[in-house]
């Protein structure tokens, strides 16, 4: 760990200077308790660093959070061997993954299936209880329950140090979850102006606790985070049934994970209750299980952890970008996707170049970074991956 200022700490070996600088304005906020953490994989973001855990007393920055509210992993360990898939044809399996979930920005599900039913009833009923209507963010939000989206989204079939195969995939609250999120950095920036308060960047636009802006938000927030772990859930469900179709027996679950890391939560650290506000990281209480997913093409870990009360028991949330998509499509081409692919089964189209595992940091360095911050219980090797454009 190193101590860039008194309100500012970071893990982070592998950091350029823009980061830290943008880290090191949003630590200047007079609400920020004790500091501010950046995890080993923090970059660039908009809003605030991602990779950033900021902890505040008695308001919120919607964009500190992110656009992409409640974004995280999910991991299932199956009963399932190497050996199972021997001889069988991979490319049919991703197919029928890509079949069974819409990828791609803007697609969504043509009917609500019956897997995803009870899940839309449960978030109708949450958003009944926090006295908003989410259709008035996206019509169309029960369909984008169990839907991929694009970026850095991705579903994998992996298999761990043993053999054992596992089932992964990265997603998040979708249109409405986003939408939700630009309305309400909206509200705090016109507040700032309403009331001539003078920030150092206009993301960094709060709510105060207490107000009825910022109970709305609470309230909303809370539900498109709960939405994204559904979200994960539905397509977890869909990509088990596929998995047990293609080798003719069904998943029999062994151990599933389900982790946010873009989310806001009330935590008590240092003698204080916070709204602590992780923007690509993740909860690492000690003993509690967590997913740090490397890029495309890299190994991804199943970890617990360690409860590093200095990092606001939190750890990385992935690789972190080292160039930024238009660089990384300027720098990289595709045949050297395919070479970074090699032995993996995905879907070859140049639409994933900025995907690249070179425009991600080296995840065994941000690992060896997080050594204070989780222990790993599992390395995953994908031989399967699944992405939209």
């Amino acid at each position: 760990m190193q101590k860039l200022t008194e309100r500012l700490v970071s893990w982070a070996s592998l950091i350029d200077d823009k980061t830290i600088e943008q880290a090191r304005t949003s630590a200047t906020m007079p609400f920020i308790h004790p500091h501010l953490a950046l995890m080993p994989d923090a970059h660039l973001g908009l809003g605030a660093t991602v990779g950033s855990v900021i902890p505040t007393l008695g308001a919120i920055m919607p964009a500190a959070v992110g656009v992409d509210i409640g974004c995280g992993m999910i991991a299932v360990r199956t009963q399932f061997h190497a050996s199972d898939l021997d001889g069988r044809e991979l490319a049919e399996l991703r197919q029928q993954i890509e079949r069974a979930i819409p990828l791609s920005a803007g697609r969504d599900n043509r009917k609500i299936v019956a897997t995803a039913e009870p899940r839309v009833a449960e978030l109708e009923a949450l958003a009944e209880k926090a006295e908003f209507d989410p259709a008035s963010y996206a019509g169309h939000w029960r369909q984008q329950l169990g839907s991929l989206g694009s970026g850095n989204h991705f579903i994998e079939i992996s298999l761990d140090e043993n053999d054992d195969v596992w089932m992964f995939l990265h997603s998040g609250s979708r249109g409405v979850g986003n939408r939700i999120a630009q309305h309400h950095i909206k509200v705090a920036q016109r507040l700032a102006k309403q009331w001539w308060i003078e920030l150092p960047h206009p993301d960094l636009a709060y709510l105060v606790e207490g107000t009825p802006e910022f109970t709305r938000y609470i309230r909303e927030l809370r539900w498109a985070q709960h939405f994204a772990l559904l979200n994960r859930e539905e397509m977890m469900d869909r990509v088990a049934n596929q998995l047990g179709r293609f080798l003719d027996a069904p998943v029999e679950e062994r151990e599933r994970i389900n982790c946010h890391h873009n989310f806001t939560e009330s935590e008590r650290h240092f003698g204080k209750q916070v709204w602590v506000s992780r923007k690509g990281a993740i909860m690492a209480d000690a003993g509690r299980p967590g997913l740090i997913p490397g890029s495309m093409g890299t190994a991804s870990y199943v970890v617990e952890g360690r409860g590093n009360a200095m990092a606001l028991n939190s750890s990385p949330h992935g690789a972190g970008r080292e160039y930024s998509r238009s660089a990384a499509r300027k720098t990289f081409t595709h045949e050297q996707l395919r070479e970074a692919m090699a032995g993996i089964e995905y879907r070859d189209t140049d639409a994933f170049i900025d995907e690249i595992p070179q425009a991600y940091k080296p995840i065994d360095r941000v690992m060896a970074d997080a050594a204070d911050l989780v222990t790993v219980r599992h390395t995953l090797r994908q031989i399967v991956n699944v992405k939209g454009d």
